[in-house]
């Protein structure tokens, strides 16, 4: 009797991988590997240099300064203030998923996967040579994780080549795994190397709680300010928003950090922490907001603000009388450009050295950066300021301008629903949320029921035309499907833009509508 040609498949015997397959993964494990272990060694380089520029950090900047307005505020839609850990982790799986690539074809001929590996190095190397922040060296970390990588990639394909030809050869296997288990651990090992030799966050972090500031009179909120309801008045500082172009924080002890305020001046002033606290201090609530904040968004949040005012140190330099901005530089290299008056008139801009009545967190620009009410935060908010210019607009492009976004980006009025927003039981419902028009002031809010007449809401006091104002409205809720929305007006009367227009370049302006289903 004749034997089948294929035998069954039964639980006593199980398929069995094609030793092809094996050895395609084992490559790819490799590959992977080899790039883990360039990304660690490249990681203590970068500590033991003091930059933050990681191959990781190197590519993620430059593709940060590359993208459009378009795909910002898309990013920023979808993951929020998360938007850096997004790609960061995006970034990660490109490079790996290239990686094993670069396995794969390293076991078939070597130079074809170091190929790879060389190709994404060089990049890393590029996006780093050409970040302002730089310096001589800060092309070193990416040159030494793509050599680290290629070392740690030719003994796998030195390794695993013999199962190309004979499939079944068990001592690569065995030295396979030796080896991979190997690298593993070197690559945990120099992780945490890295982790111990880049103390710089742990030394920040050590000047920043030995600060000893000049502390506001009241950290409380002024009476009358909080509407039932809405967000809390002031936000908390671990709530704050952070949106910026940093994806490694710079990291700045108050010992190293310097100011400079030069070029269109009488004199030019140079200053260090010490300086800054010998002047007159202020203390002031300032609500800023971002200009990617879509309608209804909250991309916006409310603090104390501590600092000393531009005016005055502006007024020491002496700007010529034919200046009209300032060129703002981060110590990550990024600029803004801020009009002259903006940090000249009445509205109290300051260099900002405390939050809420503590240092500056390292995310929200410690040791010092910049507050101007009444402007989005990409053409003013400056954070790990290191450098001013004063120049005119016409000689210069800041960071954002060139990308498509407007030049003088003043905040625009605009309001908000908080509660409720989804779901709300039949009968009297408090409907609150906030409004502002930074540096100018809101005088009347108002809500409608499915686009119904307007009802005039109750403000909350008025703290600042520099800061939001909350309100709240009572709503004699009916069951069923409803939409509410609100409506501002500014300090002169006028209302806010009904028309729908996204941030892109200038701002969001619309209505807020929430659908609310009252059971």
């Amino acid at each position: 009797m004749n034997q089948p040609l294929v035998r069954p498949v039964s639980s006593d015997n199980p398929p069995v991988r094609s030793p092809r397959t094996g050895l395609v993964l084992r490559s790819a494990a490799g590959g992977v590997l080899a790039a883990l272990a360039g990304l660690a060694a490249g990681a203590v380089a970068a500590a033991l240099l003091g930059t933050r520029l990681s191959p990781v950090v190197a590519i993620g900047s430059a593709f940060i300064d590359r993208v459009p307005p378009w795909l910002k505020d898309l990013a920023i839609s979808v993951f929020g203030t998360h938007d850096k850990t997004a790609l960061k982790a995006g970034i990660l799986i490109v490079l790996l998923a290239l990686a094993a690539l670069g396995g794969v074809l390293a076991v078939l001929r070597y130079w074809s996967g170091a190929a790879v590996v060389i190709l994404l190095a060089g990049l890393a190397v590029l996006a780093a040579a050409t970040r302002p922040d730089a310096g001589q060296t800060g092309f070193v970390p990416s040159f030494v994780a793509g050599i680290t990588a290629l070392l740690i990639l030719r003994l796998f394909a030195t390794r695993l080549s013999g199962l190309v030809t004979d499939p079944q050869d068990g001592v690569s296997r065995r030295g396979f795994l030796q080896l991979s288990a190997g690298v593993a651990l070197g690559t945990v090992a120099v992780g945490a190397l890295g982790r111990v030799v880049g103390g710089r966050r742990a030394a920040v972090a050590e000047a920043r709680e030995a600060l000893n500031l000049p502390l506001p009179p009241s950290l409380d909120p002024p009476a009358g300010v909080q509407a039932a309801g809405a967000v809390p008045w002031a936000t908390p500082t671990e709530d704050f928003y952070r949106i910026d172009t940093a994806l490694s924080v710079p990291l700045i002890t108050p010992t190293d950090w310097t100011l400079r305020i030069h070029g269109m001046v009488d004199r030019e002033v140079q200053l260090n922490f010490d300086d800054l606290l010998k002047r007159k201090v202020v203390h002031k609530w300032v609500t800023l907001a971002c200009v990617s904040n879509e309608v209804g968004g909250d991309l916006i949040g409310n603090a104390l603000w501590s600092g000393v005012l531009l005016k005055d140190l502006l007024a020491e330099a002496g700007p010529a009388a034919d200046a009209d901005a300032i060129k703002s530089t981060s110590q990550d290299g990024f600029t803004a450009g801020t009009p002259l008056s903006a940090l000249t008139d009445d509205r109290e801009s300051m260099l900002a050295f405390a939050m809420n009545g503590q240092p500056l967190p390292v995310e929200h620009g410690f040791p010092v950066r910049i507050v101007v009410p009444g402007l989005y935060g990409y053409v003013s908010a400056t954070k790990w300021l290191t450098e001013i210019e004063v120049s005119r607009f016409d000689r210069f492009d800041a960071y954002w301008t060139p990308r498509g976004w407007s030049e003088l980006g003043p905040i625009k009025l605009s309001s908000r629903i908080d509660v409720p927003r989804s779901k709300a039981t039949a009968g009297q419902v408090t409907v609150a949320g906030v409004a502002w028009d930074q540096h100018v002031g809101v005088s009347k809010v108002e809500v409608r029921v499915d686009g119904g007449p307007w009802q005039q809401a109750e403000l909350a006091t008025d703290a600042s035309i520099d800061t939001w104002r909350q309100w709240h409205w009572t709503w004699n809720a009916p069951r069923g499907n409803h939409v509410l929305q609100v409506r501002a007006f500014d300090a002169k009367g006028d209302p806010q833009i009904e028309v729908q227009a996204p941030p892109a370049p200038d701002g969001s302006t619309g209505l807020h509508s929430v659908d609310i289903k009252v059971g």
